[in-house]
């Protein structure tokens, strides 16, 4: 098969990648935009006092696992483990692919709070975090390490019902990550919605280059 000849499947996959980064990226510009005018203040104050209106010592003591389950301690363990497992089942190009995306994800991100430079919220804060606060790196970090971990499970499950519950089960463990950032007052909705958009245009770049890779290896 010529490389330079993209069947019709390819030019739709692209398309639709293109369109799902596109997505992202307008998402994210505009939290910027609105962040540079000051107009994300009210709806920040709002959801914050939504959701810190069911603190109790319970939850916070559940929040407090979930958010653990989206650092940087934990998702280095975990994407550490993973890759092991898939070099020991000589899966190297996933092992790869989930060791880049999630380690050049975590830079990204750095690089991303350096240039914002945002406050973490003062509200009422359940526990201490240092750093700036945007985007929020535990919802960044965590979309693109059980995002990538759900298109480890779609990649190689046979059956597509196993494919369904298991990426349903990680988009709602994302999205817990998220609002425990928010619940716990480190961070601000704002920070968990773009660490969200960020997360999802690098995965879906880190996708499309792992595809790209194993077409190479195919063709």
């Amino acid at each position: 098969m010529d490389r330079k000849n993209l069947t019709s499947k390819n030019i739709i996959y692209l398309t639709l990648a293109a369109a799902i980064i596109g997505g992202f990226l307008l998402l994210f510009i505009e939290i910027v935009d609105e962040l540079k005018e000051n107009e994300l203040i009210q709806f920040d104050e709002t959801l914050i006092q939504y959701v810190q209106a069911f603190i109790s010592p319970r939850l916070t003591e559940y929040m407090s696992v979930i958010t653990f389950l989206g650092s940087v301690k934990w998702l280095a363990f975990s994407v550490l483990m993973a890759a092991v497992l898939l070099f020991m089942f000589k899966k190297s190009s996933l092992a790869w692919f989930m060791i880049l995306s999630s380690g050049l994800g975590a830079l990204f991100n750095l690089l991303l709070k350096w240039i914002f430079k945002r406050e973490r919220p003062d509200i009422r804060p359940l526990i201490e975090e240092q750093g700036f606060s945007f985007p929020s790196g535990h919802s960044m970090g965590s979309f693109i390490f059980y995002g990538s971990l759900a298109y480890m499970i779609i990649h190689l499950a046979k059956r597509k019902r196993w494919k369904t519950a298991w990426t349903v089960l990680l988009g709602c463990f994302i999205i817990m990550i998220g609002l425990s950032r928010i619940y716990l007052g480190v961070h601000f909705p704002s920070d968990v919605i773009a660490g969200f958009a960020a997360g999802g245009a690098w995965l879906t770049i880190m996708i499309i280059g792992f595809r790209y890779y194993e077409y190479l290896k195919n063709v």
